[in-house]
């Protein structure tokens, strides 16, 4: 192992004991260098790593404020490592589709059960109805409206995964765009899609609203699939 490895896996040990938790600082530069017997050039290049993955945060300075701190940000790295993956194109657009498909129908599912406020759904689409929108504007509401959607059910792990999902959700929907016949009356059918899938989840009627999230993004694929 490499000397910022084995700092990372004291780290990871640490946090799965309970010795060290969300909010709690970690120990200094100095302390972890001594006790693991690496450079703290090594502790370094650990903390960044931690940090690209969410799972840290730094403070610079001398303060009573300064090191690195625990926090909680799994669509900080799970949302860096799918644009890169993405772009290498070895993720295909149909197990992006799948992958939505399968999130957000079991996401509508609960959330229907669960009586959710909407407040912040609706206000999205009516921000949506602005027929003047490009479509780039448009879709990043889209994107943020799936988002909403699917942390209606209260699961952590599946918000982070569709926000993750979000940029690669955006970038296969402009790529999309171009190939479309009359991006307005998509658009109108878009809107009134969104209103079914929101008007069954307010009902409790969870699975229609899986049944109607699924044909709205498989749908909108059907119209101008990219290739794989």
């Amino acid at each position: 192992m490499r000397a910022h490895e084995v700092v990372l896996g004291r780290i990871e040990q640490d946090l799965a004991a309970g010795k060290i938790g969300v909010g709690d600082r970690l120990p200094s530069e100095r302390a972890l260098a001594e006790e693991l017997g690496v450079g703290r050039s090594s502790i370094r290049e650990a903390i960044r790593v931690l940090e690209a993955m969410g799972v840290v945060r730094t403070a610079v300075g001398s303060g009573p404020d300064a090191g690195a701190y625990v926090m909680a940000d799994p669509a900080t790295s799970i949302g860096s490592a799918l644009r890169l993956h993405m772009a290498t194109r070895f993720l295909s657009i149909p197990d992006v589709v799948q992958t939505r498909v399968l999130l957000e129908s079991w996401a509508l599912r609960e959330a229907a059960g669960r009586d959710p406020d909407l407040s912040a759904v609706e206000s999205l689409l009516d921000r949506m109805d602005d027929l003047e929108l490009p479509p780039e504007q448009f879709h990043r509401l889209d994107a943020e409206l799936h988002v909403r959607l699917a942390s209606l059910a209260g699961n952590v792990l599946v918000e982070a995964m569709m926000t993750s999902l979000r940029e690669a959700i955006h970038g296969y929907v402009m790529e999309a765009v171009p190939a479309l016949n009359d991006w307005e009356s998509v658009a109108v059918n878009l809107r009134c899609e969104h209103r079914g899938i929101v008007d069954a989840v307010r009902r409790g009627d969870g699975g229609r609203a899986a049944i109607l999230v699924r044909e709205h993004i498989e749908g909108f694929y059907a119209l101008a699939p990219l290739q794989p």
